[in-house]
């Protein structure tokens, strides 16, 4: 089932078009759009050989000139380096401020394209086409950008929103099982922060881990209203100055674990669940949520198939170290989301060290 959300921003309204089949209809919605004729394609191997070719025929088809670059897939490429290999082919290709740039990808290839696109002549058109579901219902929508310095995950970035972004479902056919959990913890987020319909609606369902489990009518509802929960949270609050900071829920403790393992052991969705996990059992020791929403998230969590546990290798002093250099530390406290209700959370830096050692270290026993 087709459905248009709009994204109402001050400076720059934009839809988000979820629309099953669609991806080889590209080039006639970035026609409607009246972009520039230039265009740069960004993916990676994997994504590029599955659709790469439909699109580049979709907006050739629409007379778009089409020059393409391909980047290593995986969090840890997600680095200056990478932009730069972007810059040359802009330049190569003569990318003027009427063009475009196109993320055809995950969270990573929409993060690297999006601030290329920010910064390439001081801000180009950009479009986002997610392929994967973290990216669909979180990454690819509310304009963050950036890449990740060697001591910490996106402190390299700019808001700036896409153009377009387009959503077709049918590629999640095609998104391997452990990428599909990943943007389930996405989506179990919203649930916590924002939709206790959502978060009901997932409750029923007996198995999140696979997309087979999940008939059709549920995946267009999670599709939707994740992405709506999104829109209505960046609509309120485009650049981060209060109310958006909720959507980092889980990703404090998260950041540093992926930050900490190199980005190369955890999938960005998989340490959001163990950072929603420890961040609901601070929230118990606080006494702002009860061990009764706790256990209903985290049989959430379990269903989607995701671990809580810590992995071995990470020593805690090192996380708890590792959470000063999160972007939302602000004179020198570390700002927690932590939850108080389904549906609702509240953000505090009035969390004691020793209350998130305690957590940590009872998250190394767990199975």
């Amino acid at each position: 089932m087709a459905s248009i959300i709009t994204v109402n921003l001050p400076q720059h309204s934009y839809d988000i078009m979820i629309v099953p089949g669609s991806l080889g209809r590209l080039g006639e919605y970035m026609a409607n759009l009246k972009l520039g004729n230039k265009v740069l394609l960004i993916s990676n191997p994997i994504i590029f050989k599955h659709y790469g070719q439909k699109v580049i025929n979709s907006l050739e088809s629409e007379g778009f000139k089409v020059a393409h670059q391909i980047l290593p897939a995986g969090e840890q490429y997600k680095n200056p380096n990478s932009i730069q290999k972007i810059y040359d082919v802009a330049l190569a290709n003569h990318l003027e401020r009427s063009s475009t740039m196109i993320a055809l990808g995950g969270g990573v290839i929409g993060d690297m394209t999006g601030f290329a696109s920010a910064t390439w002549l001081r801000g180009i058109h950009f479009i986002q086409v997610p392929t994967s579901l973290l990216a669909m219902v979180d990454a690819a929508i509310g304009g963050k950008t950036g890449v990740n310095h060697v001591q910490g995950k996106n402190l390299i970035g700019a808001f700036h929103q896409p153009d377009l972004v387009l959503i077709d479902p049918y590629i999640l056919r095609t998104l391997p099982s452990r990428e599909f959990r990943a943007g389930m913890a996405e989506i179990i987020k919203y649930g916590i922060i924002w939709d206790t319909e959502l978060f009901a609606r997932l409750e029923k369902s007996k198995n999140l881990s696979q997309l087979w489990h999940i008939k059709s009518e549920l995946m267009d509802f999670i599709l939707q209203y994740s992405c709506q929960a999104k829109v209505d949270i960046v609509s309120k609050d485009e650049k981060e100055t209060g109310l958006r900071t909720i959507l980092n829920y889980g990703h404090t403790i998260g950041h540093a674990v992926e930050s900490l393992t190199g980005y190369t052991q955890l999938t960005h969705g998989e340490a959001t669940a163990i950072g929603m996990f420890a961040a609901g059992e601070i929230a118990i020791k606080l006494g702002m949520w009860t061990k009764e929403n706790s256990q209903r998230q985290n049989a959430l969590i379990e269903k989607a198939g995701l671990k809580t546990k810590l992995p071995d290798s990470l020593n805690i002093s090192k996380i708890i170290d590792a959470l000063q250099k999160d972007k939302k530390v602000k004179e020198g406290k570390v700002r927690f989301i932590l939850p108080t209700q389904i549906g609702g959370v509240e953000i505090t830096d009035r969390v004691p060290t020793t209350a998130i050692y305690e957590v940590l270290s009872s998250m190394r026993t767990r199975d």
